[in-house]
């Protein structure tokens, strides 16, 4: 049994629904706007959860589940909440907490665990990670002194600032605009990066199957710019390799690596979201990211590649790499 968890509009979470309808593979949704729909009774037992969860299928055993797809919002902004009243939003958390847990230690394939998710909690400690992987990343530093961005900018010219979390923020170029406005920053760590002129190349791993985008734009930060085309990419086998190296060292089955190819032939790896919206590079790419997805959720373990599996996942496609 495949679980998918998550609000069955978002087009990432559609796509893997109906990758599972297309498979045959048996799945139940828990939509996470129906928590008052799909009471949880389960508990942990040593180092197991035992008990079961009500979905449109019926009563679903936890010890049945053999992977899980978790692609949750943040409960704290769902409308049911904000307009509910306290015992709405205390039942919430309830829900949502039970689910988190059975999640961490359900056995067979979860995609992702909050575990292996927290790296990107902490885009420097994510950097230290990718950097052991064998990827160059962009000068970097993080810090709330003007001063020691000035001196960082005196040395490497260009530069761009982000925030330090996982929170979205906008990556902009650290102008004079925005210089003259560091002093803000005493409050607030900020990471600046040296602006590494190149390619964005987005590259989702998905069970093992590795699917490389480039991206042609015309803005610095491609997911806001006014023009934005998404090409299919084959990307060299050791780099495909090198991709699903990093995300199985960072614990993740399902993972969204942004990298940036220069002119010169270099590789830089920017930060690995370990939730990444793939719809719109499915969509726009025919590339059958999904169709990994559920096949690895159906395999319910991490020994992801069989000829077999791999027949299911590519689909045709020449655009996928499954490494050795």
């Amino acid at each position: 049994m495949i679980v998918v968890c998550g609000i069955t509009s978002d087009p990432s979470t559609a796509l893997v629904i109906a990758a599972l309808d297309r498979l045959g593979h048996t799945h139940a949704v828990l939509h996470q706007r129906r928590f008052e729909e799909t009471p949880i009774d389960a508990q942990i037992v040593g180092a197991q959860i035992e008990g079961q969860v009500l979905t449109g299928l019926g009563p679903v055993d936890c010890a049945s589940v053999t992977g899980i797809y978790s692609r949750f919002m943040d409960w704290t902004v769902l409308p049911e909440v904000c307009d509910g009243p306290e015992e709405t939003v205390e039942r919430c958390r309830t829900w949502h907490h039970a689910l988190s847990n059975w999640i961490e230690i359900a056995p067979g394939c979860v995609m992702n665990r909050a575990g292996a998710s927290a790296s990107n909690q902490s885009k420097p400690y994510q950097t230290q990670l990718i950097r052991q992987a064998g990827f160059q990343i962009p000068e970097t530093l993080v810090t709330n002194d003007p001063e020691l961005v000035h001196d960082f900018r005196a040395r490497h010219g260009l530069l761009i600032y982000k925030s330090i979390s996982s929170v979205r923020s906008i990556v902009q170029v650290l102008n004079d605009d925005a210089d003259a406005r560091l002093p803000l920053i005493r409050g607030c760590p900020v990471q600046f990066q040296r602006l590494i002129p190149g390619t964005n190349v987005r590259v989702h791993v998905a069970a093992g199957a590795v699917f490389a985008t480039r991206v042609v734009t015309n803005g610095l930060d491609y997911r806001y710019a006014d023009r934005t085309e998404f090409l299919p990419w084959q990307p060299p086998d050791e780099l495909a390799e090198r991709c699903s190296v990093l995300a199985d060292r960072l614990g993740l089955p399902l993972a969204g690596i942004d990298l940036i190819l220069t002119d010169d032939g270099q590789v830089f790896c920017l930060e690995v979201n370990p939730n990444p919206a793939f719809g719109c590079y499915e969509n726009r790419t025919g590339q059958p990211i999904s169709n990994a997805i559920a096949v690895g959720l159906e395999r319910g373990r991490r020994s992801w590649r069989t000829p077999q599996d791999e027949g299911e996942v590519l689909a045709g496609d020449p655009t996928t790499t499954i490494p050795r």
